[in-house]
Formats: C-alpha cells, structure tokens, sequence
C-alpha cells in the first residue's frame, strides 16, 4: 500500500520516497499507453487520475553516487495510476529500487485543478441545498471545467448561484478533511456519486457542502481567487455548467476584455455603449443586404433582357455568381419563352456549379450526360437540376447546345 500523502497534505510540492519497485510498461494499469516504466514508492504526493481530476505530472529525481562523485538523475513522471491500493508513476525513464527519490509536483497545474475542484464542490452543494438537484457528471479539463446536474435551472438562478459561490470564497473557510469511522459515517449526511468501499474520505467547506472525495482541494476558500460561469446548456434532462476559477478565471476575464477594447477600437464606441453599437451596425447591414438583393435583381434582370426571346437553348457562364442568383437568372430566361437554359458559376481551374432548367421538357438527360463527360455530381426534378462538375468552357457549352439541336437525345 502507498502511503498517500496528498490526501493530508494537498500543498506539499516536494518529498522523499523510497523505491520499492520499477518494470517497464505494458502490463496493467498502464498497460502500452507509451510510458517507458512503472514505478512504485512507499509514499507518495502525486494524485492519481479519479473522481474527474487528471492525475500529477512531475519529476523523480535518483541520487547516485559513482566514486567519489554524487549527481542527480531525474525522469519525468506522466501519468499516476492506482490499483488495489497502488500507486503506479509511469515514468519516461527507470529508477533503481532500494533508492531514495525526490519527487517535484508540476505545481502551478496541481493548485489550479485544487481551484477548479473546490470551487465545484461549493457550486455543487449550493445547488443541492437549493434545488435538491445532485452533481451526476463532472470533468476538470485542462481549460474548463464542466458539471453536470439532473435538473433545469434558469439563468436568473444561476447567476444568484455565482454570487453565493464567490461569498463563500471571500469568506475564506477552511475546507475540513475527515476520515469519519463507519458509526459516524451512517449518521452523516454527504453527496456522493458513487457508492465507497472501505474509508470514506469526507471533504466539508462549513455551511456550503458535505462531500465524499478523494482528490487534494485547497486548505481555504480563499485561494479559489474567483468563480465564474461562462457557459450553461440543456443536457440529459437537466443542465450542462461549465466554469473556470482562479487564474483560468482571469485569464477568461483578460481575454473578453481584448476581445471588447478590439470592439470598441473598431465601433468608435464606448465601453457601455458597445451592445448598443453593435446593435446599430447589425441594422445597417439588414438594409445593406436589402440593397444588395435589390440592386442583384436589376442586374439578373438586366442580363436576361439581352438574351433573344424564344431561343431553343441558352447556355451562359458567369464567374460572379453566387447564391440563389445562378436560379433567378435561369427562371428569368426562361420567361422569355426560353426553351432550355443552364447557367454556369465559376472557373474552369476551381469548377463550376451549374443549374438547369426548363418549362417544356425534362433537363435530367442533359444533367446525366454532362456528369458523365465532365466528372460532375448532381441531379433534380424534370423542370430543374443543378450540381458542380470540371471541364473545358467551350466544350462544356458545345455539349449543351448539340444536347439542344437534338431535341432532348442524350448524348
């Protein structure tokens, strides 16, 4: 068994452990992840992966003694697994057992999940006491982190909910660690998604929630710094929250605050004034886009009013055309009693993107046979067909038109 010392001592960054053991990887619980060995030592600070929490990265570093010289020799630790009461260290290099090592935590990645995961267990029981709602998914990434909960909340709620969760950080409680005996365990009322098998280990912040956990947690509310929710979405009948505290919660802040002094720069606009700024410049491109289609018409219309009326086959390329506007250009020659007319977008080196019709006659032999010759795709009803394919201008308006002259044979 491996004495765990992050369960009392979840600020210690440094210790010394022995080496009872190091096998190269592959067998459980590493299995061939990568890691070059399993190593085990008879205590250790590293958290290993559970409860929703990555597990500690760091260093173990071997003095050795070669004559008269003494130096170090470290190897990474990247991942932390345990089983059965073990705790295995993969490392990136082997250690000899029998020797005694330092192991230096990743610290500033340990305190900001001991942020994120306190700050979870206050939002979390806060939200049980008020709704009765119970945390049924948790996950603390590496930027966010998200729980989830089996009920609705409305957003007025959820931020009354932030606004507690930061009273308790500025009250700066202690978070109590307790390991109560099963007598007092069956007279304790705690959260817990999982049913525990041997020692519970209870993690209470006075007044805000009782938890069973296994993951190291700052020692006062305090050093969550801040909570704050940046996103909420319906998820499996309830709610999805997903948060950031501490540092990651101001870095957040930093990175909106570029985002809204760009804004402004770009607006001309004041600080409270940015939405309604905003606001503004949507209206404007509502009316822009009015003009536009208005203006696209005249000039479709323009351009289907030089074409000669009652034509057996009209076969036009333009490279501007994007949207809607290669159909309306097609229905608007077709209006001048045009018998057949395609409609091509594009260039020959990028492809082009076709749209045929007709009021007379079925256009999907034409749409088959241009697909076969020129590697198109695409297909339709018998009065309209569109699609995209490759090939020469020239070649592809030849196969149009004798498609035409031969009154509607495949080619």
């Amino acid at each position: 068994m491996t004495e765990k010392l992050f369960e009392t001592q979840s600020h210690m960054r440094n210790f010394q452990a022995e080496v009872l053991s190091c096998l190269p990887s592959g067998g459980p619980p590493c299995g061939s992840s990568g890691c070059g060995y399993q190593v085990v030592l008879d205590r250790t600070a590293f958290f290993p992966e559970g409860g929703g929490q990555a597990a500690d990265t760091g260093l173990l570093t071997e003095r050795q003694e070669e004559r008269k010289d003494v130096h170090s020799r470290s190897v990474r630790v990247l991942d932390v697994q345990e089983r059965d009461g073990v705790i295995y260290h993969m490392t990136e290099g082997s250690l000899t057992p029998g020797s005694i090592v330092e192991g230096s935590i990743d610290w500033a990645t340990r305190f900001s999940r001991m942020q994120q995961h306190t700050g979870e267990h206050i939002v979390s029981g806060l939200i049980h006491s008020r709704f009765g709602y119970d945390n049924v998914g948790f996950h603390l990434g590496e930027e966010v982190c998200t729980l989830d909960l089996n009920g609705p909340i409305t957003k007025e709620q959820l931020r009354e909910i932030e606004l507690a969760a930061n009273e308790a950080v500025f009250a700066n409680l202690p978070v109590e660690i307790r390991y109560p005996s099963k007598e007092e365990l069956a007279l304790l009322t705690y959260r817990s998604k999982i049913e525990i098998e041997g020692q519970v280990r209870i993690v209470s912040i006075p007044g805000y929630d009782v938890c069973a956990c296994c993951a190291p947690h700052v020692e006062r509310t305090g050093e969550i710094g801040l909570i704050k929710f940046t996103h909420m979405q319906n998820y499996k009948g309830g709610v999805r929250i997903t948060m950031v505290c501490g540092l990651r919660a101001l870095r957040d802040y930093q990175a909106k605050e570029e985002s809204v002094k760009a804004i402004m720069l770009s607006l001309s606009a004041k600080e409270e004034r940015i939405a309604e700024a905003v606001e503004h410049v949507k209206g404007e491109i509502v009316l822009l886009k009015e003009q536009l289609v208005a203006e696209r018409a005249k000039v479709l219309r323009f351009m289907a009013e030089q074409i000669p009326e009652g034509g057996r086959m009209v076969c036009l390329f333009e490279e501007e055309l994007s949207g809607n506007a290669p159909r309306e250009l097609m229905n608007l020659v077709l209006d001048r009693k045009t018998d057949l007319c395609a409609v091509f977008s594009g260039k020959e080196e990028e492809g082009f993107r076709y749209v045929i019709g007709s009021r007379k006659e079925d256009v999907r032999p034409l749409c088959k046979g241009l697909n076969a010759a020129f590697a198109g795709r695409g297909g339709g009803k018998p009065e309209m067909v569109q699609g995209s394919l490759q090939g020469d201008k020239e070649q592809i308006r030849q196969c149009c038109e004798q498609f035409g002259r031969k009154n509607g044979e495949v080619l």
